[in-house]
């Protein structure tokens, strides 16, 4: 597949010619182009922002899959790497390889960028603090919590203190929301802390494009309430306890059809839990928004996004969201007014959420509009400046802006 053009795949950000010499950036990336979530997406959109106009410079260090999830942004130099067993579209890269750093070393970077806590990172981050380079780190994924899924909780604490140590040796940590940040910054400095947020497109989510002839051609009759599941189907997004709160309104005796939009190797798992529900599959553009705002409350229990993309594109789009009350969910919902936040893993506290919204459509409607003001707030234009500009900060030309 190849590699994407930032002229027609993000046409605000095309190149355009520039007399001062751009900044040079090294990144590295778990899975730039194998895997389709809302991680790459951010890292993608990134490259092709500061590719754009001259600002810099851009070279990606990634594993490669045999097939790429989606067309990348940028040049990216493969590193060797292995299949995770049982989740083929992952990749394990093996580290900082000599061919790798010979690379990085005729490239020259002014900074690099670290985008996971794996091996590759935390090589590459050695290599570049015993050369001077600064080094900033963004935290997409809460790692930590993925043992809880997977029966390793016991590996937990270990995981913990890995990841202390991996951002601890970054001249500057970019976390996606404030309460992140601050956590950080309370055991990091807040001067090597800063906030680098997600936007949402608003001609791809967006209650307008609510269509009541999708709902039909899905079955869905004028009436019915539709719960939506939007994200990968893995284990670890919470998918067992959507299923179970589905159970929970059926047996208080609500006719409940979920409409379930991603895909992914729990797939089988979840269609086996909820044989009548709708599964669209993977939808990207005009149809996933439509889609999207064509449902009328999202239901998302998970508790491993450090952001989550998948509620801001719902709020955009005028859903009622009730989401599992986690720091990334709490940066951008305000309980009662922008949405509903209920405790993490409590399927039947996201079933009396979604019945009082089932219930009351003034309050379903009301939450809708409201997430559709709070999130026409998040533009990318100014969380991609951001992102430069702690880059220039993290150089020395401007003060770094501590974390509130």
């Amino acid at each position: 597949m190849a590699l994407l053009d930032v002229r027609t795949a993000y046409p605000r950000f095309a190149p355009k010619p520039s007399s001062r010499p751009p900044l040079r950036v090294a990144l590295f990336s778990g899975n730039y182009d194998c895997v389709r979530d809302g991680a790459n997406q951010a890292l993608n959109r990134l490259v092709a922002y500061l590719l754009a106009e001259g600002r810099a410079e851009v070279r990606v260090y990634s594993p490669r899959a045999p097939r790429q999830a989606f067309a990348s942004v940028g040049e990216v130099r493969a590193v060797r790497s292995l299949s995770l067993p049982g989740r083929p579209e992952y990749r394990l890269a093996l580290g900082f390889t000599r061919e790798a750093r010979a690379d990085f070393d005729d490239f020259r970077p002014d900074i690099v960028h670290l985008s996971a806590p794996d091996l590759l990172g935390r090589q590459a981050q050695k290599y570049a603090r015993a050369r001077g380079i600064p080094v900033v780190a963004s935290l997409h994924t809460r790692f930590e919590t993925y043992a809880d899924y997977y029966r390793l909780s016991f590996l937990r604490p270990v995981i913990e203190r890995y990841l202390d140590r991996f951002y601890g040796d970054c001249d500057l940590i970019l976390a996606p929301t404030r309460p992140i940040a601050q956590s950080l910054a309370a055991a990091h400095g807040r001067e090597r802390v800063a906030i680098w947020g997600r936007g949402v497109e608003r001609r791809l989510f967006h209650p307008a494009l609510r269509s009541e002839a999708l709902r039909a051609g899905h079955g869905y009759g004028p009436d019915d309430i539709v719960p939506l599941f939007f994200g990968r189907l893995v284990v670890e997004k919470g998918l067992g306890v959507f299923a179970d709160t589905i159970a929970a309104l059926r047996e208080a005796g609500h006719r409940m059809r979920p409409l379930v939009v991603g895909e992914g190797p729990a797939r089988g798992w979840i269609e086996r839990r909820l044989p009548d529900a709708v599964f669209t599959g993977h939808l990207e553009g005009l149809e996933l928004g439509r889609t999207i705002a064509s449902a009328d409350i999202l239901i998302n229990p998970s508790v491993t996004e450090a952001f989550g993309n998948v509620n801001l594109e719902a709020m955009a789009s005028g859903l009622a969201v009730v989401s599992a009350d986690v720091a990334s969910a709490a940066a951008l919902i305000e309980h009662g007014r922008t949405g509903l936040l209920v405790p993490a893993h409590d399927a039947a506290a996201f079933a009396g959420a979604a019945e009082n919204l089932i219930r009351d459509a003034t309050l379903r409607r009301r939450l809708g509009r409201a997430a559709g003001d709070e999130a026409g707030r998040h533009r990318w234009d100014d969380v991609l400046g951001a992102v430069l500009e702690s880059y220039r900060r993290c150089l020395g030309h401007v003060p770094v802006r501590q974390a509130a």
